[in-house]
């Protein structure tokens, strides 16, 4: 048998999944956990302190995680000479939820980034991120308190299982000529085919439906009001649009009883406004430009209307007004009503790239990746990985002057998961109370009048304080 490299604590208990699909925690859990390079090095070591007592102050010492550092880039390279030891990703595997800092991507050949690596080995489909805001936090908008999302982000299909080829390489010329003799019209759309480069994106009903599934799951959990579909389907019909139909599909067929779409909403309002609403008086004002539909989309936005109506039992009546809203927007103006209307998003399920841009874009509505936390899931293996979202700043790296807060919140995130509540509570109480005390690190200081500047590990020491 090889000798473990760093073998696993000798106290503590695995993680496990029932037959049934729920996750089955122990009162000490073996949590492993990759620190991370650059100001992971100090991250950690103030958030490990905060979790800790968080779980400690919950449950008495009832509760207790056991700790396993496992090894992943800049420290793994440096101490066995491998960027991802094999027994990192197995310990994750059998022990299946643990937390990291940042990592350093490798230069040159080999793995193109750690973290897409340990997302694909572990088919960790649900980029979860949750964008709040805390009092006190500077933003450049307004409103931030009125930005409270979480975004389900697909992780292992579109541009993260994108196949390109390089401009004017011989496999290139190769998909051109496939194209030009076997779909010429497709082909004829590319304006300077001689000097493009060409990519192909998969999406996929699967990728969708687990997607979409774990995103209702979830709205329904925590009683959100609605789950919006952010795509690009208007442009890209059949990989986007496709994820807009089956999302809708999988919403109608597997939640019916807990669900209504944005539409059937609107039909089933209009029948309530006027009882003897005939279907072509409510299809007119489901669609302005009803008198400019040919026969067919007539017959079926009647069809659609009809459907909705049959719902009445169980919908009508204003019962639909406390379900969970199912509704879609185009990726673009999603960017734009975020920050003009973010009260009307709630929930959001969208692809890789779009729910990159978003990601990214909400957080620095509530103070910047900095305190950005994110979680890798596969809910059906019950594998997840919880992580910082921002880079390993290696210019501040031991320095001891970070904000710690990406860690800590994917922390809180990661004890929401394991079902451990009381102790994520505590976790957003803190933060709470030492923003709120104006007691930060610099990156808030210098945009906070008033503010007291601490170091990275006295602003987990104050978290700790306010619990």
């Amino acid at each position: 048998m090889t000798t473990p490299l760093f073998p696993p604590p000798a106290s503590g208990t695995a993680i496990t999944m029932s037959a049934d699909g729920k996750l089955q925690v122990p009162n000490d859990p073996i949590i492993p956990f990759i620190e991370g390079d650059g100001t992971g090095r100090d991250i950690w070591k103030s958030s490990v302190r905060v979790l800790d007592a968080a779980v400690e102050k919950a449950y008495g010492g009832k509760r207790k995680i056991h700790w396993w550092e496992v090894y992943a880039g800049e420290k793994a390279f440096l101490t066995y000479n491998n960027w991802l030891p094999d027994q990192t990703v197995e310990g994750f595997k059998k022990y299946l939820v643990g937390i990291k800092g940042p990592l350093t991507t490798p230069i040159g050949g080999g793995i193109r980034s750690l973290n897409v690596a340990l997302r694909q080995m572990l088919d960790l489909y649900v980029c979860l991120r949750p964008v709040r805001w805390f009092k006190g936090v500077p933003s450049p908008v307004k409103s931030p308190e009125k930005c409270d999302m979480t975004i389900f982000r697909e992780n292992c299909e579109d541009i993260y299982a994108g196949i390109e080829w390089e401009a004017g390489s011989e496999n290139v010329k190769k998909v051109l000529a496939f194209m030009k003799e076997n779909f010429p019209k497709e082909y004829s759309k590319i304006r300077f085919p001689e000097s493009s480069g060409i990519g192909l994106k998969p999406v996929s009903k699967d990728g969708t439906e687990r997607l979409v599934t774990a995103a209702i799951e979830h709205a329904l959990r925590y009683k959100r009001k609605s789950v919006t579909l952010v795509h690009k389907g208007n442009i890209m019909k059949f990989t986007e649009g496709g994820f807009r139909t089956w999302g809708y599909d999988l919403a109608v067929a597997k939640f019916r009883g807990d669900v209504v779409t944005e539409r059937e909403g609107w039909i089933l309002g209009n029948k309530e406004a006027d009882a003897n609403l005939s279907v072509e008086a409510n299809a007119r004002q489901v669609e302005p430009g009803y008198d400019m539909l040919p026969p067919k989309q007539k017959a079926e936005l009647h069809a659609e209307v009809e459907a909705a109506l049959a719902l009445w039992e169980t919908h009508g009546a204003g019962k639909w007004k406390s379900k969970l809203r199912i509704k879609d927007s185009i990726a673009d103006i999603t960017l734009q009503q975020v920050l003009t209307r973010p009260g009307d998003f709630d929930v959001i399920a969208t692809l890789n790239l779009n729910g990159d841009y978003l990601s990214d874009a909400l957080a620095a509505q509530v103070g910047g990746i900095g305190i950005a936390p994110g979680g890798n899931i596969n809910y059906a293996t019950g594998h997840a990985i919880f992580e910082a979202t921002h880079g390993t700043a290696p210019k501040y790296a031991d320095k001891d002057q970070v904000n710690p807060g990406s860690v800590i919140l994917s922390g809180e995130m990661m004890l929401r998961h394991l079902g451990w509540d009381e102790a994520a509570d505590l976790v957003i109480k803190g933060m709470d109370g030492a923003i709120g005390a104006k007691t930060v690190t610099y990156d808030f200081a210098r945009m906070m009048d008033g503010a007291k500047q601490v170091k990275c590990s006295e602003f987990g020491t104050e978290i700790i304080k306010h619990m």
